[in-house]
């Protein structure tokens, strides 16, 4: 089987949970043809990068897929480019509030993912879930690790992309999962 590492976050902001963290934990430890490796991060700054990275490459992860929480989204959102840029209107978990400062100094403005976006986006509308293409990961903790990922396996075999979930209030677990589960399927497809 191939090995699919799939990330979310833990709580921030004062909040007692994250969509991401909930959706992920009901996704199954195989699915189609993936083995799942689930990990959840910290929101911080460059540290949940690195612990996505070291966990990437000891699982031998073909596949990343890291997942977070857009609170004022009302729809399931693969993302189809991350950004060297960090901007933050609030500190992450941390204490780190960035502002306009860059991921990796010299790096490139921006990486697309490499995954099929418009197509996972499409599987998951096919069942009625919400879902669109979205051009913008933002400049916080998602879209550091987004970017981070997509630096370090550029060029390789590993495929890396990011998709976004509504909060739990918005959308639910339940359909927050599901669009996941429909999106993981749909890469073997």
């Amino acid at each position: 089987m191939k090995k699919l590492l799939l990330t979310s976050f833990e709580p921030f902001g004062g909040d007692d949970e994250n969509a991401s963290d909930a959706a992920v934990r009901q996704i199954p430890c195989t699915l189609g043809e993936f083995e799942i490796h689930k990990l959840t991060l910290p929101v911080s700054f460059g540290r949940a990068a690195k612990i996505a990275i070291t966990e990437a490459e000891a699982v031998g992860a073909d596949v990343v897929l890291s997942v977070g929480q857009a609170a004022g989204r009302a729809a399931v959102t693969p993302e189809a480019v991350a950004i060297n840029l960090r901007y933050a209107a609030a500190p992450d978990n941390d204490g780190a509030c960035p502002h306009d400062t860059p991921i990796e100094i010299g790096g490139r403005e921006a990486y697309f993912s490499t995954l099929p976006v418009r197509h996972m986006a499409e599987a998951i509308s096919a069942a009625t879930i919400p879902a669109a293409v979205s051009y913008s990961a933002g400049t916080y903790v998602c879209n550091d690790v987004f970017y981070s990922l997509s630096a370090r396996f550029f060029g390789t075999p590993v495929r890396v992309g990011f998709i976004h979930v509504p909060s739990v209030g918005t959308l639910g677990t339940a359909a927050s999962a599901e669009a996941l589960r429909l999106a993981i399927v749909s890469l073997s497809t």
